[in-house]
């Protein structure tokens, strides 16, 4: 079979040891019913919470203990273009075959979870849930159809300052929800000087909660910078997580759209 990069993994029979190296994709293969097969996770796998405790942490998503990995004999190690670096896929390459994710649209995570239902024997689990997020999908996108655009900036780190521009699966939910990307001429995660934004103007700043952990203590201080946005808290697991995680970002999104946003929007009418 093929990843999403296109490359050929040989696997010669169902793989029944799995280490996970992406959050999202842990969670993806919990809500499959593969708990029992999977061995290995990251630091950053906290959903489900009880895994932490019963399965082998492995390590981060940018350095691992390759020996920790190696000891748990996987058939298949389950990473990602952007969260997992090509040195570790290397090295992990020599422990068992590497199945890489690569996620920038809903249509990629439709396609990720086929690919487990077929690589895992789970293929009627996956056409359920597929059929479940695009239903849920459809929904979302008839409900935010006649919402304004509001010119939006994501943060995800501070000290430096970091956000989310161009190119990435973040900046597509951004757009699904209507929200223009005040850095989309940007690419990637750039660094910013907000002295350099002062005196710019933005409809809305979202602080994510992850990875840094953005809290309302943070909103003054950005706030500062952008003086005519609302700026906001938000589930940064809603906007940068796929798999099954977006059979709940959907109505998350909704929720922020009839609550602080739809006051926003009555505000600015």
């Amino acid at each position: 079979m093929k990843d999403q990069l296109n490359r050929t993994i040989q696997i010669n029979a169902t793989p029944k040891r799995i280490v996970s190296l992406v959050p999202s994709q842990t969670e993806l293969l919990y809500d499959m019913g593969l708990e029992s097969f999977i061995l290995g996770i990251t630091k950053f796998c906290v959903h489900p919470v009880h895994f932490r405790k019963e399965k082998k942490i492995v390590g981060g998503t940018k350095d691992v203990h390759f020996d920790r990995i190696k000891e748990l004999k996987p058939d298949i190690i389950l990473c990602n273009k952007e969260e997992n670096t090509k040195e570790m896929i290397l090295e992990l390459e020599r422990i068992a075959p590497v199945h890489i994710s690569d996620i920038y649209t809903i249509e990629n995570c439709l396609e990720l979870i086929e690919m487990y239902g077929n690589l895992f024997a789970k293929e009627e689990t996956a056409s359920q849930i597929i059929s479940e997020i695009t239903s849920k999908y459809d929904d979302f996108k008839n409900f935010i159809s006649n919402t304004s655009e509001l010119k939006t900036a994501y943060f995800i780190w501070k000290n430096p300052w970091m956000v989310a521009a161009s190119d990435n699966f973040i900046n597509t939910m951004l757009q699904l929800n209507n929200f223009k990307n005040y850095f989309g001429e940007l690419t990637r995660y750039p660094e910013i000087e907000l002295s350099e934004v002062k005196n710019e103007t933005a409809d809305l700043v979202l602080l994510s909660s992850e990875p840094f952990p953005f809290s309302e203590k943070h909103m003054d201080e950005v706030g500062t910078y952008f003086p005519n946005a609302k700026v906001l808290v938000v589930d940064g697991e809603m906007f940068s997580w796929y798999g099954t995680r977006l059979l709940k970002a959907f109505h998350y999104f909704k929720s922020l759209h009839q609550g602080p946003l739809k006051e926003f929007f009555s505000n600015s009418r």
